[in-house]
Order: C-alpha cells, then sequence, then structure tokens
C-alpha cells in the first residue's frame, strides 16, 4: 500500500490550497472523499464476489467428490444384491429339481375350498380366543348385554316413582 505520512498529507494539503485556492477547497475536498469512499466500496465488492467464486467452486469440488462417493457405493449396492439373487435364484432351482418326484401323501392336495374357508375362520377364532386380553368367563358372563345405559338413564329407570304433585299453596 502507498506509505503516506503526516508531513506528507500536510504538504498535499497546502499544495491543494495554493493550486485550488481557499474558496473552492471543501468541495474539492467532499468529492474527494466520496470518490475514495466508493473507491473502497467497489474493492470490497470485488474481494466479496471473489471469495464467493472461490467459495463455490470449493462447494462444486466437494460435491462432485460426493457423488462420486454415493455412486461407488450405489454400484457396489447393485453389485452385492445381484450376488444374492443369483444365488436365492440357483438355491430355488435346485429345490425345485429336487421336488420332481411324485409327493408321499397325496391326502394333502385334496382339502375342497369350504373346508379351507372353515378352517381359516377356525384359526381366527382360536387366534382371537388366545390374544385377547379378556378372560371367558367374563365375555359369556357379559355377552347378553346389547347396549350401555347412562347414570341419567340408570337413575330414571331405577328410582321410585314420583307421587302426582298437588297444588298446596305455601301458607294454607
Amino acid at each position: 500500500m502507498i506509505d503516506i505520512g503526516l508531513t506528507k498529507l500536510a504538504l498535499i494539503g497546502v499544495v491543494a490550497l495554493v493550486v485550488i485556492g481557499p474558496e473552492r477547497l471543501p468541495k474539492v475536498a467532499r468529492m474527494a472523499g466520496t470518490l475514495f469512499g466508493r473507491a473502497q466500496r467497489y474493492i470490497n465488492d470485488v474481494k466479496s464476489e471473489v471469495s464467493r467464486e472461490i467459495e463455490l467452486d470449493e462447494l462444486r469440488k466437494m460435491q462432485k467428490e460426493v457423488q462420486d462417493a454415493a455412486s461407488q457405493v450405489e454400484q457396489s449396492i447393485s453389485k452385492n444384491v445381484q450376488q444374492v439373487e443369483k444365488t436365492a435364484y440357483d438355491a430355488w432351482q435346485d429345490s425345485v429339481a429336487s421336488f420332481d418326484e411324485p409327493l408321499s401323501n397325496p391326502l394333502l392336495h385334496t382339502i375342497t375350498p369350504d373346508q379351507l374357508a372353515v378352517k381359516v375362520k377356525d384359526f381366527r377364532r382360536k387366534k382371537l380366543a388366545r390374544s385377547s386380553a379378556v378372560p371367558g368367563w367374563y365375555k359369556k358372563q357379559t355377552s347378553h348385554k346389547t347396549r350401555v345405559l347412562s347414570g341419567a338413564a340408570r337413575v330414571a329407570k331405577y328410582s321410585p316413582p314420583r307421587a302426582a304433585k298437588t297444588a298446596v299453596s305455601f301458607y294454607a
């Protein structure tokens, strides 16, 4: 940067006072200050834009690296999945080849759809009975109730009937 000391600034001020004159010196000084401020703002804007571009380039490089790593991971996963699929397919083909002989129990394939539906329904009922948290004796005891009465309905139903009101005077 320019090395300007106090003596050099004083010399420049005296020369400007002589050359420009005392009447126009404040206007020129103001104009020089505004131009100097504009130059500083412009330089700061250029610096910030350059730093943003550098950061953007770094981010692009980082994004490319991450994308490359992700594609490598994706390729390795797809390669492993293909190997697993191939081994599973080979195992399936081996198991299908071993079942070519007839089954030893032909009764397993004589179930009708109606019998199957009954078995499924019975299985669901038994499973529900096993997994239910309510005991069976309670279910049997309370199974005849079809609706629940509110508190007010119970009071009205079980309270004794009221006598008919007769007109009685307070003073009588």
